[in-house]
């Protein structure tokens, strides 16, 4: 049995979407990114919604549109896509890295704000896997210091915490590489309830015009094109449908699973499994576990097997040689995902809990 990690759908209806934008001629930022930012926050209760290229220009777009620059800092986790740092670098701003919460495996709200210095201008949590990072929290840390609060939502399609969607509680970047939980084949977008901020992210999204060739700003062309968001529009009405079926799988492993730590899911949190990771026991060899299963043809993977803080670049750069997280380091040892994307069969999920209990 061959079981991949991901399994990207792509249907008839998207395929007939895209057909109908190229027979259009309107193919960049036209009429079906409208509909679709729209759509996308509705569907999560926000106001504006600001589509782009891809989920890193998301979360650029997001940084510039506050105006965090050179000698700024932007707390985030270092157990993460490293998307997540790349994008504070870009505008010559420093990432300061805090430990994670070993539970939920987001970024800590008491190490993040210990983290905090005179140079720091926001804090980014991370909704990893598609766990809602505590955003209670970070909204009283950043109110209580006037730190600006954004989210890394690339994750996190629908996941709510009390009701409240991610995405609403700071400007917020989501990501529909081919991969996530909906897809537009690549493509981001871009959160926020203030309008000041949706002008500035179009600002910023589109190489700092509001009027054509009138240049109010530094902007880039962070398009999202009619073709992406025609599949966008489509695969949104999929989302809840295959969110469902993300959380039952999730559930089904739960119940089966016996040689592993299974994710948590704190109360209060809709939990939408854009991973389903794992946790091998202490002692027990996380790589040989994840061999053995992907020999077995179980696709597993390890996201992350490094931490922002101790990749190369960051190392070269200066300035983290001393960092240490502890959870952070930890969980890079110990954790991988399984499958568990919507198509998943009885079958498979039955192969999957029989292969991962024999080879912990």
């Amino acid at each position: 049995m061959q079981i991949p990690i991901a399994k990207p759908f792509i249907g008839e209806e998207e395929k007939q979407a895209v057909i109908a934008v190229l027979s259009s001629g309107q193919l960049s930022m036209g009429p079906k990114v409208a509909e679709f930012e729209q759509a996308f926050a509705a569907a999560h209760g926000a106001k504006h919604g600001v589509a782009t290229s891809n989920g890193t220009t998301a979360l650029m777009t997001a940084i510039m549109a506050h105006g965090i620059g050179p000698g700024d800092e932007v707390i985030i986790p270092a157990f993460s896509f490293f998307a997540t740092a790349s994008c504070v670098l870009s505008v010559g701003a420093r990432p300061v890295f805090a430990d994670i919460d070993p539970e939920t495996f987001c970024l800590s709200p008491a190490a993040a704000e210990a983290a905090i210095t005179p140079r720091t201008k926001a804090i980014m949590p991370v909704h990893l896997y598609g766990h809602p990072a505590d955003m209670p929290a970070f909204e009283a840390i950043c109110q209580k210091h006037g730190l600006i609060l954004l989210e890394d939502a690339a994750q996190a399609h629908l996941a709510q915490i009390n009701g409240r969607f991610v995405g609403t509680w700071g400007t917020a970047g989501f990501s529909f590489y081919p991969t996530k939980n909906m897809t537009t084949t690549e493509g981001g977008m871009v959160l926020t309830n203030d309008d000041e901020i949706a002008r500035r992210l179009r600002l910023v999204r589109a190489q700092g015009m509001n009027k054509q060739y009138y240049h109010e700003a530094v902007g880039y062309n962070f398009r999202m094109t009619d073709m992406a968001a025609a599949v966008g529009v489509v695969q949104l009405g999929r989302l809840p449908e295959w969110t469902c079926a993300r959380v039952g799988n999730a559930a089904y492993y739960n119940q089966h699973l016996t040689s592993v730590k299974t994710p948590v899911t704190r109360p209060g949190c809709t939990h939408v499994f854009h991973q389903y990771t794992v946790r091998v026991p202490d002692g027990v060899d996380r790589d040989a576990v994840a061999k053995r299963l992907n020999d077995r043809g179980i696709g597993v993977r390890v996201y992350y097997p490094l931490p922002i803080h101790r990749q190369p670049v960051f190392q070269q750069m200066g300035g983290y040689e001393d960092v240490y997280l502890p959870e952070t380091e930890k969980a890079t040892q110990q954790v991988f995902s399984l499958p568990v994307y919507p198509s998943l069969t009885e079958e498979e999920k039955a192969y999957v809990v029989q292969e991962v209990n024999a080879a912990c």
